[in-house]
């Protein structure tokens, strides 16, 4: 009896190297202890949230006592949060906002999903640099999309931009920019974001249905060594920004994120509209009360960054101590290191042997690299040291 569609059996089997080594990580944890596992698989920010979050929970809690406190809320989000949200990026993006150009919604994740509910007809496509977050594919296939990947340009992983110009077809409806990268930490350079906003530019001007760029931002406050993020709704008309608070404010499991189009989109205002439509008929209603209540709170703050400044730091010595080779990232909190063999699975085997947890890159469309996240304690970066040598070691005999 199959009680699954087809599309979703062959999910199942194919499902996220991330969750894997993570599920592998509890059974090693179980079986050794934990301090004798070192789980570099996951990106969940252990860092605190600032301290001011204390205070703005206990007001939001003084407040869920009152009638509808806890109630729903336009689907849009609450008027106050995307105002301030509004000014918020106003000032980031360097482009004049208002609350009617901000949608809340369930993490980046539910704005991805949303934005692809209203502008994916089947046999759409969306192009990403490779390697990229692994769920875009499943984010845009659930209406049909097809996700094109074009290989970025090692060690440094800038987008080829010349590829992707060359993969648009007319089925192509988006770019997905994600910057700073997950999983590669690169910040894009403003010449190549320029130079993909032209790639639409041009495309859009012969176009009905126009080729948008959407930059998934959700990393934008990690950025390391004095490099800027560049604003990308300044870009281009059809630039579209969405991002979370699940890293710079450490509110992952509390799912808040937004989504805003520049408001100089031809018919922006329908877009915003469908996309709020669509992030109540696939369920998510609203957006959690609480986070958005507690993000409006912090906006403008962020988790204490150079925490993870000095986690990158120590891992770079670790990987480089152990011969292995690295760009060195310059934002959001992963490593994309080289395999010493080939076959990036046989290194992580290895790595696991050690009880060191990492993930394949060909969990993230690049094999030939691991990815290591930095959301762990520097004394587990440390106690991995000689792990990462002896399967270096054991590989090249």
């Amino acid at each position: 009896m199959q009680t699954v569609t087809n599309q979703i059996r062959e999910a199942l089997a194919n499902s996220s190297f991330i969750r894997k080594m993570f599920e592998k990580g509890i059974e090693l944890r179980r079986q050794y202890g934990d301090d004798a596992v070192c789980d570099f698989s996951l990106g969940n920010p252990d860092v605190p949230p600032p301290a001011a979050a204390k205070a703005a929970l206990e007001r939001i809690a003084a407040d869920a006592v009152k009638p509808l406190g806890l109630g729903y809320c336009p689907n849009a989000g609450i008027m106050s949060v995307r105002e301030a949200m509004a000014a918020h990026l106003s000032r980031q993006q360097r482009t004049e906002l208002s609350a009617k150009d901000v949608v809340m919604t369930v993490g980046a994740a539910g704005a991805l999903v949303s934005f692809f509910r209203v502008v994916i007809e089947p046999g759409d496509e969306v192009i990403t640099p490779a390697p990229y977050f692994v769920e875009y594919g499943a984010y845009c296939g659930h209406f049909g999309g097809v996700l094109r990947p074009v290989p970025s340009v090692p060690p440094a992983f800038r987008p080829d931009v010349a590829a992707i110009a060359a993969a648009v077809t007319p089925k192509t409806r988006a770019i997905i920019i994600n910057s700073p990268n997950n999983p590669t930490g690169c910040i894009y350079p403003m010449e190549d974001l320029q130079a993909l906003a032209g790639i639409a530019e041009d495309v859009n001007r012969a176009r009905e249905r126009p080729l948008f760029l959407l930059f998934d931002e959700p990393y934008r406050a990690f950025a390391y060594d004095g490099v800027e993020v560049p604003p990308a709704l300044p870009l281009s008309r059809y630039a579209c920004v969405l991002g979370s608070f699940s890293k710079t404010l450490s509110l992952a499991g509390e799912r808040i994120g937004y989504f805003v189009a520049n408001p100089e989109m031809p018919d922006q205002a329908t877009l915003t509209a469908a996309v709020t439509l669509a992030n109540r008929t696939l369920g998510f209603v609203n957006a959690p009360v609480v986070g958005q209540r507690l993000a409006a709170a912090l906006v403008d703050e962020t988790v204490d960054l150079a925490i993870y400044d000095r986690r990158r730091q120590l891992m770079a010595r670790v990987l480089r101590d152990a011969g292995i080779e690295f760009e060195m990232p310059k934002g959001a909190f992963y490593f994309f290191a080289k395999s010493p063999v080939p076959d990036d699975t046989v290194f992580v085997d290895a790595l696991l042997k050690e009880r060191i947890l990492v993930v394949p890159g060909s969990g993230f469309g690049f094999a030939g690299y691991v990815r290591l996240s930095c959301s762990v304690d520097e004394a587990i970066i440390a106690r991995s040291a000689d792990g990462f040598k002896r399967a270096v070691e054991s590989l090249r005999g």
